[in-house]
């Protein structure tokens, strides 16, 4: 599975959408109506899953989920 599916998937089980809901180049708040408690939700989410440490300043409802893969990804390799 590469970053990308295991990022929105954790986007998808956070949030309780399905893949095909989310839009890789589109701000989730556009998107799927996200909103900021939820954004907490997904950092906390993808701090646990991947065993980093995002800050919620880092991703945003205006983040895009390309943006949100970004930051796992430099995080995981730091």
């Amino acid at each position: 599975m590469s970053l990308n599916e295991e990022v929105i998937g954790v986007i998808c089980k956070t949030l309780d959408v399905e893949p095909e809901e989310i839009k890789e180049d589109e701000k989730l708040y556009d998107s799927i109506g996200v909103d900021s408690t939820e954004m907490v939700e997904v950092v906390v989410s993808l701090n646990k899953h991947f065993g980093i440490k995002i800050e919620t300043n880092e991703v945003t409802k205006f983040s895009t989920p390309r943006d949100i893969v970004e930051v796992v990804g430099k995080k995981k390799l730091s």
